[in-house]
Formats: C-alpha cells, sequence, structure tokens
C-alpha cells in the first residue's frame, strides 16, 4: 500500500494548475519526513505550461487517470511463489507454517504456472490412484525422500520416477517373480533373499522399511543394475501410506482458467468477480506479469483509499476522476466555493486573490521555507499568466507584490518573460481544433444550466482571429456530441494586448448569453471590451442570469 499523497490540479491544467501543484508538493515535503506527497497531472500540459517548465527546469508532473481504489492499494499477502515439484506435504507444511489455504505455483519465481489449495491436497488424500501414480506424476526422488525421511544408499537424488508401478513385497520369492515388472518400485523389508529378487526382476527402487540396514553385496548388485535404494526409519504400514505425499504438487495444481488479478485492477470491479468465484484467495500479478502475491475477500477491508489534495479547484466536474473514492485531505483554491463534499473536516483554504499560486507562495512565508529559483519561477510565472501580466480584474495588490517578490528570487524581469511565455503559449494556427478548445476549459453547474467555457489567451489579435472560425466548427462538432452532458459550450479568445474578449458560444441557452451581455450579441459570438476573466467576467453574468 502507498504512503504517497497526490497533489492535483484541474482537468485541461493551465500554467497555474500545474505550477501550484508542484510548487505545493514540494513544500509540504519540505514539511514532512515521513510522507512522501507527489505533484500529479489529469489533462496534457499546455504550451505555456511548457515553457515555464523548461525555462526553470522543473520536471512535469505525471499524469494520473483516476484516484480510485486499485488492487495495489490493498493489503497483498506477499507469499513466495512454489516450484511445481515440490511434494504434498511440503506444500502442505508451508501453507500451515504460513498459515495460508492457497499457494501460487511458478517454475522461475516470476511467472504465474498455477495455483495449489489445501482442499487440492486434501483431495489427493481422499483419492485412490493406480500403482502407477508416482511415474505419472513424475515424482523427484528427492521428495520419497523427503516425505519418508529416507536416506538414499544407492542412485542419484535427482532421478525421477518416470514409470514403472508401486509394490509391497509382502510375499516370498517364488510368488514376487509373478507380480514385478521392471521398472517398479518395491516396498519391503530386510529379507535379502526378496531385495535380490526384486534386483532380478529389474525393480528401480527398493525402499527398505524398519531403517534396516542393507548388506554390502545387496548394495552392490543394485548399482550394477541401475536400482536405487532408499532406507526409510518407518514400517511398511508408514511408508505405504505416506509414499503419495511425495507426488509433485504439478500435477494436482489448478493451471487453466485462472482468476487472476492486477495491480491495477480497480476494487469495485473485482468485488463482482470474487462473488461469482467463490475461492478463498486470488493471485495478483504486476504490469509484466510476475507474481506479487495473494488477495482475498477480507483484503477488501482492508484497503488503503488514495490520499488527494487539491489545488487551483474545488468542483467536481473539474477534478480527477473517482474523488469519491479516495480521502481528500486539502483544497488550495481561488475559485468560488463548488460542490465537492467531503466525508469528514478538511483543510480547505480559498482566497479571493488573482492566482492560487499566490495563496501558495505566502504559505512558504509562513511555514519558513525558503524558496529556491526554480519554484520561485514558476509561481512568479503562473501569477502572471492567471492574471494577464496584471490585467485581470482578479488580479490584487497581493497577486503583484507577490509576484514582484518571486521575479527577484528567480531572477527574472517579469515583463519580458510573460511576453516571451505569451507567446510561447500562443502558437495558435498550428495546434489542432482539440488542442485549442480544451487548453484551458471548465466546465460549471448553474442550477439545472449545464455549460462547459475554454479560454484562449494570444498577444495577437490576428492570431485569434485566424483560427476563429475552425474553432467554432469545431464547437458545433463537440456540442452536437454532448447534447445530454451540456445546455452551452463557450470559448473565450481573449486579446491580452488589447484587453478584449470575443465570446463564442453554441448551445440551446443563448437567451442566457443575450441576457448577461446585451443585444450586441450575435448567432454565435459577442465582443466584450473590457473582459479578460473568465472567473470574475464571464461566470458572474451568467449565473445571475439564472438565479433571476
Amino acid at each position: 500500500m502507498s504512503n504517497s499523497i497526490y497533489v492535483i490540479g484541474h482537468k485541461n491544467p493551465d500554467t497555474d494548475s500545474i505550477c501550484s501543484s508542484i510548487a505545493y508538493s514540494y513544500l509540504k515535503n519540505s514539511l514532512s519526513n515521513t510522507t512522501a506527497y507527489v505533484s500529479k497531472r489529469i489533462g496534457e500540459i499546455n504550451g505555456e505550461s511548457r515553457f515555464v517548465l523548461d525555462y526553470f527546469k522543473v520536471e512535469e508532473p505525471s499524469f494520473i487517470e483516476d484516484v480510485k481504489t486499485q488492487v495495489k492499494d490493498i493489503a497483498i499477502k506477499r507469499i513466495p511463489s512454489v516450484h511445481p515439484s515440490i511434494s504434498l506435504k511440503k506444500a502442505w507444511e508451508i501453507m500451515k507454517d504460513c498459515n495460508i489455504t492457497t499457494l501460487m505455483v511458478s517454475e522461475d519465481g516470476r511467472g504465474l504456472l498455477g495455483i495449489i489449495t489445501v482442499g487440492d491436497i486434501a483431495e489427493s488424500y481422499m483419492d485412490i490412484y493406480d500403482n502407477n501414480i508416482l511415474s505419472i506424476a513424475r515424482t523427484p526422488y528427492k521428495n520419497i525422500l523427503e516425505v519418508l525421511d529416507g536416506e538414499l544408499i544407492v542412485g542419484d537424488i535427482n532421478d525421477n520416477i518416470l514409470n514403472g508401478q508401486v509394490l509391497i513385497g509382502a510375499m516370498n520369492p517364488e510368488v514376487m517373480e509373478n507380480y514385478i515388472k521392471p521398472k517398479d518400485i518395491v516396498i519391503l523389508g530386510n529379507r535379502y533373499e526378496t531385495q535380490l529378487c526384486a534386483i532380478e526382476m529389474g525393480a528401480q527402487c527398493l525402499v527398505i522399511t524398519g531403517g534396516l540396514p542393507v548388506a554390502a553385496s545387496i548394495k552392490k548388485f543394485a548399482l550394477s543394475n541401475n536400482c536405487a535404494i532408499i532406507i526409510s526409519p518407518y514400517d511398511t504400514y508408514k511408508v505405504a501410506r505416506f509414499i503419495n505425499q511425495s507426488l509433485p504438487i504439478g500435477y494436482f495444481m489448478k493451471a487453466n482458467n485462472l482468476t487472476v488479478f492486477s495491480m491495477d485492477d480497480y476494487i469495485d470491479e473485482i468485488k463482482e468477480v470474487m462473488v461469482k468465484k467463490r475461492y478463498r484467495n486470488f493471485p495478483v500479478t504486476d504490469s509484466d506479469g510476475s507474481i506479487v502475491g495473494l488477495i482475498s475477500r477480507a483484503s477488501l477491508i482492508d484497503s488503503d483509499r488514495k490520499k488527494v489534495i487539491l489545488v487551483d479547484h474545488n468542483e467536481r466536474s473539474q477534478a480527477v476522476e473517482g474523488l469519491e473514492e479516495a480521502d481528500l485531505l486539502e483544497i488550495i483554491d481561488h475559485h468560488r466555493i463548488g460542490d465537492i463534499e467531503t466525508t469528514g473536516p478538511v483543510y480547505f483554504r480559498n482566497q479571493p486573490l488573482g492566482c492560487t499560486a499566490t495563496i501558495v507562495a505566502n504559505m512558504f512565508k509562513e511555514n519558513n521555507i525558503d524558496l529556491t529559483p526554480q519554484i520561485a519561477g514558476i509561481l512568479c510565472a503562473a501569477i502572471l499568466s492567471d492574471t494577464l501580466m496584471f490585467r485581470s480584474p482578479t488580479c490584487t495588490e497581493i497577486d503583484k507584490r507577490v509576484a514582484e517578490h518571486l521575479s527577484v528570487v528567480a531572477g527574472i524581469n517579469m515583463v519580458d518573460f510573460a511576453k516571451t511565455m505569451f507567446r510561447a503559449g500562443s502558437d495558435l494556427i498550428n495546434k489542432t481544433d482539440e488542442e485549442l478548445l480544451y487548453q484551458d476549459f471548465k466546465e460549471f453547474r448553474a442550477g439545472d444550466l449545464k455549460l462547459a467555457v475554454g479560454q484562449i489567451n494570444s498577444m495577437d489579435s490576428k492570431e485569434l482571429q485566424d483560427i476563429k472560425e475552425r474553432l467554432l466548427l469545431h464547437m458545433k462538432r463537440v456540442y452536437a456530441e454532448s447534447l445530454k452532458d451540456r445546455d452551452m459550450l463557450l470559448c473565450m479568445l481573449t486579446d491580452i494586448a488589447n484587453e478584449t474578449t470575443e465570446l463564442l458560444f453554441v448551445g440551446n441557452r443563448t437567451d442566457v448569453i443575450i441576457a448577461a451581455f446585451g443585444a450586441s450579441v450575435n448567432d454565435s459570438s459577442v465582443i466584450l471590451p473590457g473582459v479578460v476573466s473568465r472567473k470574475k467576467q464571464i461566470i458572474p453574468p451568467i449565473l445571475n442570469c439564472i438565479n433571476e
């Protein structure tokens, strides 16, 4: 089970979401010696954010698809696998010592060959087998020595029983001649004549009971006739009873139609399989098929849900999938209070500032943690991005003051850096329709109204006009495919230099757009001078219209 806590920004992450996630993870790791805080993203990094990370030589967060509880998050019994050649007795002893009912079988300790259960072993004891079962199962001599506590005085311990039957030599030699065939295994006492007869008849192995010594002449004769000799301290009854315990488990294991789970399988999916199969234990393998261990239905009770901190959002529609299955520990944000519910109290810091990065930077100061030039740089870049270089109405004096301090620590000129950053994030002509729409895209719910709003920023008004028509066509296609999910689809084409936005829209509630932004609205767009903020200048008017 993992001891990591994921720090995650919103879907379709912008620079603030990415950089705040990285910086907050750094801060939390600086304050903790026991827990690893890991920055994650749930969307592709846009061109602007990539420029920032490359500029300050900061590694981008790894992608995470969801935070649903997986097999890797539950208690797995890390039981070593066993070789298919070990005896039934040995398997039984391992199960008793480890207090388990299932063993995984593997030839190399990695790939799963099969499984054997305590039920399989019990069934093997109850079944009646033919006299040739040892040869059918290719039983190793070492297994026979193990179960009979025997000593091999003639023969090779690495040999296997490949043919022949098991017989008890309880009759006189004249009668035995009619029963013993070449390659048979004969259980007998210390009678010289009987031992000699068995070897002469071609037996491949003599099992001498009672721990009695064997004459040197018998040993010599057995060696010259390729007949192994095993001496067991047990009497004939016990030897006959125990010898089948030497059978290799590979003969009894289940190898076909195994139910095997992967470390990445989701708990809610494997529950259904467990209920239908009703096995006690199930093998678990990793991504390359190597054995990890065993889980049972009881293991699901001891699951360790993923632990999550959200930054730069607090609405369910923008959050990582499976959040309801995770333990939400903190929220650090600067947006309106959304609809995320928690089962218990969490640390929730929400401030009316222009950027989440401003909050994070202040938390470094509050905790007396020094900022590195790299962390200061990405936080400053996030503030410049989210406030559109202090042009956004969401920008506060605190944002400006914090950004100025961060720029000094990072060693950058804010104006020059911001212009370069915005240009790097632009390059709109070479982006696909999908990349344009979703590079900064958020979904909202207001009463019964469901809408999504993207935003594209550029320092070049011509660049925005060049993409307008194809973006509108793509928006219409996306809306047509998501009629059940959204009433409106909007995209802001924001000219940073002139502080103007052309709002593109498609959907069935144009009345809301007209009411929110006036009669100058045409069929698919409206020019909004002085509007650059989605959070303060687009969403609030729409919400007000809905509420009224």
